[in-house]
């Protein structure tokens, strides 16, 4: 069961969550401007489902290259969502919409001192528009979202979900549900253009629900119902959402999907490019990558 809001720690997770549920309607892309995109034929004039979910695993490319969390990565995906579902996009002005609802991202949830320089981030992208030209565009995407970058996203909410579940689950059995499983999972789910049409407390209770059904928990049964409950979640969404979820994972297992990876990026930095990325800001001795779903 949920502990009602107090001076535990489980209160105070409720009361976060209970903030983030509130806020959870604001700052969520139009869901008409999505289905457009995917009515929308592949004929090189519109935006399509299939050029923003290929721009998506770009995002996530360079989330996994700089080693930045799961809520930068989450946060940009909101932002190019809240962008293309209210905006005419042409195909050719993809990357600088995309790479700078990063950079915003970037930005908003990272120290300072994290945040690569503008022209590092479009070097090692491989575009050739320009600094000013990435300025710009920030400016029209802040202008879309009427300035408001911050939203409720669906790892925010995972997070919460996640460490209320570990609340009220024994010592012994917490080694069996593990936060960067279920990270991945999402991640996987983000790449694809239909789970933007989610609210994010369904999208993360989806995820963990799955995983705690596949790890066979059932102790953990009643807290995911009481979860739903105090999330107002309807049990038919839940379940629709959750048998996207299994086809998507599914999917992203096997050969049928093509998954993010850092090959790209790996060519580009190579040699003096790395080196100096390295010494600038970057402490790391090799490129992060997404945990194994084991799927």
């Amino acid at each position: 069961m949920i502990e009602a809001p107090g001076t535990t720690e489980a209160g105070k997770l409720l009361r976060q969550l209970n903030v983030l549920l509130e806020q959870e309607s604001r700052g969520q892309p139009k869901v008409c401007g999505l289905r457009l995109m995917e009515a929308a034929h592949d004929n090189g004039l519109r935006m399509t489902a299939r050029l923003r979910d290929f721009e998506v695993k770009d995002l996530l490319t360079l989330t996994q290259f700089f080693g930045f969390d799961g809520e930068t990565f989450s946060l940009a995906v909101n932002l190019l969502d809240r962008f293309l579902s209210k905006m005419k996009v042409q195909p050719k002005h993809l990357g600088c919409v995309g790479l700078s609802c990063f950079y915003l991202a970037v930005k908003s949830t990272q120290e300072e001192r994290n945040v690569p320089l503008a022209s590092d981030l479009i070097r090692i992208s491989q575009y050739k528009f320009t600094v000013s030209d990435l300025m710009r565009m920030e400016k029209i995407v802040l202008e879309k979202v009427c300035w408001k970058i911050k939203a409720t996203t669906a790892f925010q909410l995972l997070q919460l979900y996640y460490s209320l579940i570990h609340e009220n689950l024994p010592q012994e059995r917490r080694k069996n549900l593990i936060f960067e499983r279920l990270e991945a999972q999402l991640k996987a789910c983000h790449c694809r253009i239909v789970f933007s049409k989610a609210k994010p407390s369904v999208l993360a209770l989806s995820i963990i629900a799955l995983e705690i059904q596949a790890q066979k928990i059932l102790e953990l049964t009643e807290t995911i119902e009481a979860l739903q409950k105090h999330s107002k979640i309807n049990a038919r969404d839940l379940t629709f959402w959750q048998e996207l979820v299994t086809k998507c994972l599914a999917e992203y297992s096997s050969n049928k999907c093509s998954q993010p990876n850092g090959h790209r990026l790996k060519w580009i930095v190579s040699g003096r490019t790395a080196r100096q990325l390295k010494h600038s800001y970057y402490k790391i001795a090799h490129l992060p990558t997404i945990p194994e779903t084991g799927l």
